[in-house]
């Protein structure tokens, strides 16, 4: 840059300035003072035109050129060298090196304070502050789930039990808050303690009693004679040996034995008897109780009477003397059906949930109401219970049961995700309890939650979270209908429906000590399969474990809305004794008291304990952290095959429906494997869209109406003995009963549609992969 010559008709030309060199920020100071300097305006150069005084004074001086971040001063002191230079202002003269001397001096003295200063704090900052942590773990690293497996021990489980099982007796509100006070004392940071007012069918002031109107013998459930001191002894087992939500009243009536009530039980009754409101003898298991007692109402019974046949249950229990109790309640609160019971709903007057009176007795009452003589060689080979056809019996029967509101909890603890905090794995059991029914079995499945908490939380102090969020739930009132897990999922059901990959059950998962039984829905039978493979599990006894496969079958607990109303994935790790699969299914609907169905040798060593919580750890995290979800589609379209194994059928279109279901899932799989095992494919939206197909998969499968006591998701069939749909077999059965195939059309078209309905998601699913990958091409 170069500073203007001032003429008087034009510019003058730019000086030379190359060589200027900038001095200092005391020089560039100066000029600024001398710029202010009264006359500087009033300068020229040599080789000016010279004009009139006035003309002078007028000329705007152009200054523009002046760079403020080179050094003007510079610029100056050359012209004042250039021996042409002539100048109207006499300058003062220069300072003296005595000051520059000084300026130098205290520039040194600061930059020596400053670097002395930086040292110092470099210095303390470094003994006082922590090295940085190394960064957290990724959370897919399988070494990682396995240092959190590994901190989970059968000492721990058991401290956590010993603690719960204080709380015996206690409300099941005051179980909640232990249980939320607990959770956050690990470290979770948002745990919520959800409340709603639920209706309840508790038991009234006195026990219901059976009374046999040949001798007038009146008798309580658990088969004691009726008596004031029958009465006080007993008197809680016998209050809650009751079905909740029956029909309330007296009846006096004949009984006529209906076994296990399914349709061949009933048309041999009904093609001899009139059984219109009459008490039927119902065996409980086989088929779903729900079920049985809608074909009862069906057939013009009025009531019924319940029991479990020795026959049926393992040889290690002996509960023909024990009263139990049933609940009624096919799920939820019944007085808001379908929606939560928040303040301000509507409540529904249905204490009632069927029109037959229904009492659970003793095997013990049935021998004394109703005698058989023994059989030759039934010390060896149990004889199953049987009324003899030829004698008929009449019997008055009172139910009293109380309806009450009650405000029942949930607690819910949430572990928010890193990277994908909006899929959520939701991990329940329950702390419901019968009062002082002496029912503990909930401190199994809650102690083993409890203990898998306080291992991850270890590994989430130090900086490590799942890539999902994990959802910790304790149940309430499971055992009235599963209405805790259903007023939650009803409450956020459009966050559910969007949100919930999978549910991971803890519902009493120490039942005995000879079987490790998996159940898990078909999309998840791998990854459980998998997972069994690589821990060794222990048994208890001196057998060795028995192997059971792992299964889609209807599952205790509440797992129940999250597979039938959301098609959410599902699996569920439990121990059994080894005649428990050998048995007829749904005896669990029965809830007995503790004491006659868990064996101190369960809780002894705590090692099965630690097995499940280690089983199911491994399932939560693998779902929580792997980039693809580990479920797998082929074995759904296998499942479904597999399902269509009945000869007395015409399924030729349904057939050829699960074939090209399967070669769909073929397709899907192999799109679906890629991501999942190279790094390189995993384009992150072509990831999302993977894991939304494969999270909705299983909502194909939801039906809108099925039997009472029936998943809605076919996918999952009744028990371990049967490979059909469900759905197919009632209606089978239902056409026995009526003489119409009208009902078997209705449910082959639901198998239908869901079929259709997944393949059609297969295919959208692949389109959608295909243009992802063009569009990143």
């Amino acid at each position: 840059m170069a500073y203007h010559k001032v003429g008087a008709d034009q510019r003058a030309q730019y000086l030379d300035s190359d060589d200027l060199q900038a001095t200092s920020l005391e020089l560039e100071w100066d000029m600024e003072k001398e710029l202010e300097e009264p006359g500087f305006d009033h300068f020229r150069l040599d080789g000016t035109v010279h004009q009139q005084v006035g003309i002078t004074q007028n000329t705007d001086l152009d200054l523009e050129p002046i760079q403020p971040s080179a050094s003007p001063k510079g610029r100056f002191q050359r012209l004042q060298e250039d021996p042409d230079y002539v100048s109207h202002y006499t300058r003062p003269p220069p300072k003296s090196n005595h000051y520059s001397f000084c300026w130098i001096f205290k520039l040194f003295c600061t930059a020596l304070s400053l670097f002395i200063l930086g040292v110092l704090i470099g210095y303390y900052g470094h003994v006082r502050c922590p090295p940085s942590p190394p960064p957290p773990p990724k959370p897919s690293d399988p070494h990682l789930s396995q240092e959190i497996l590994k901190e989970i021990q059968a000492k721990d489980v058991a401290q956590i039990y010993r603690d719960l099982i204080q709380l015996h007796g206690k409300e099941d509100r005051d179980i909640a808050m232990k249980l939320l006070a607990q959770w956050t004392s690990y470290g979770l940071e948002d745990v919520q303690l959800v409340n709603y007012s639920v209706l309840l069918d508790l038991p009234g002031a006195s026990p219901n009693t059976v009374t046999l109107n040949s001798t007038g013998e009146c008798f309580y459930p658990n088969g004691q004679l009726c008596s004031k001191e029958t009465k006080k002894l007993h008197s809680q087992d016998l209050l809650y040996s009751y079905a909740a939500y029956s029909a309330k009243g007296t009846l006096t009536a004949e009984v006529f034995d209906v076994q296990y009530g399914t349709a061949e039980d009933l048309l041999r009754i009904q093609n001899t008897a009139n059984v219109s409101r009459k008490i039927a003898l119902l065996k409980l298991g086989r088929l779903p109780l729900l079920y049985k007692l809608s074909l009862l109402e069906e057939a013009g019974f009025g009531g019924a009477l319940l029991y479990v046949d020795p026959c049926d249950l393992p040889k290690t229990q002996n509960l023909s003397e024990k009263a139990f109790m049933v609940s009624l309640n096919g799920g939820g609160d019944p007085s808001t059906p379908g929606y939560p019971s928040i303040d301000g709903s509507y409540k529904q007057n249905r204490s009632n949930l069927t029109s037959l009176l229904v009492q659970p007795i003793c095997a013990a009452l049935v021998r004394k109401l109703f005698p058989s003589p023994e059989k030759a060689g039934g010390n060896e080979d149990c004889e199953p219970l049987e009324l003899l056809a030829t004698e008929r019996r009449t019997v008055t029967l009172e139910v009293q049961t109380q309806p009450t509101y009650k405000t029942m909890s949930n607690v819910v603890a949430y572990l928010k995700g890193a990277t994908i905090p909006d899929r959520y794995v939701i991990v329940g059991s329950h702390h419901s309890t019968l009062g002082a029914y002496s029912r503990q079995q909930w401190t199994h499945g809650t102690a083993v939650m409890t203990a898998f908490i306080q291992a991850l939380m270890r590994k989430v102090k130090k900086g490590w979270r799942p890539d999902r969020t994990i959802i910790f739930c304790s149940w309430g009132e499971t055992v009235f209908g599963k209405i805790g897990s259903y007023e939650w999922a009803e409450d956020l059901k459009e966050v559910l429906q969007r949100n919930a990959v999978a549910y991971v059950s803890l519902h009493d998962p120490v039942r005995g000590k000879a079987v490790l039984h998996t159940i898990a829905s078909p999309s998840l039978q791998q990854l459980a399969t998998e997972v069994r493979k690589r821990h060794n599990f222990t048994c208890l006894g001196q057998d060795k474990c028995a192997e059971s496969n792992v299964s889609s079958v209807q599952m205790q607990g509440d797992s129940d809305y999250f597979i039938n109303h959301l098609g959410v994935p599902a699996l569920q790790f439990s121990y059994q004794d080894s005649t428990a699969l050998e048995t007829a299914s749904f005896l669990s609907e029965a809830h007995f008291p503790l004491h006659s169905t868990i064996s101190n040798e369960l809780v002894s060593s705590f090692s099965l304990h630690e097995s499940i919580a280690k089983l199911t750890g491994e399932v939560i995290l693998q779902i929580a952290n792997n980039p693809v979800l580990p479920f797998n589609a082929l074995d759904i379209a296998l499942e479904v095959q597999k399902s269509f194994r009945d000869e007395h059928l015409n399924l030729d279109r349904l057939l050829t429906m699960a074939n090209a279901l399967r070669e769909s899932a073929q397709l899907f799989q192999s799109d679906e494997m890629r991501p999942a095992n190279d790094p390189k494919e995993r384009a992150p939206t072509r990831v999302r869209m993977l894991n939304d197909v494969l999270q909705s998969l299983e909502r194909n499968f939801l039906v809108p109406q099925v039997p009472p006591g029936f998943y809605r998701n076919i996918l999952y069939r009744l028990d371990e003995r049967t490979h059909q749909f469900s759905v197919l077999l009632e209606a089978v059965e239902h056409c026995k009963l009526h003489q119409s195939n009208e009902t078997l059309q209705a449910a082959l078209s639901k198998v239908l549609s869901s079929l259709n309905s997944a393949q059609v998601s297969f295919k959208a699913g692949l389109n959608v992969f295909e243009a992802a990958l063009l569009g990143s091409k």
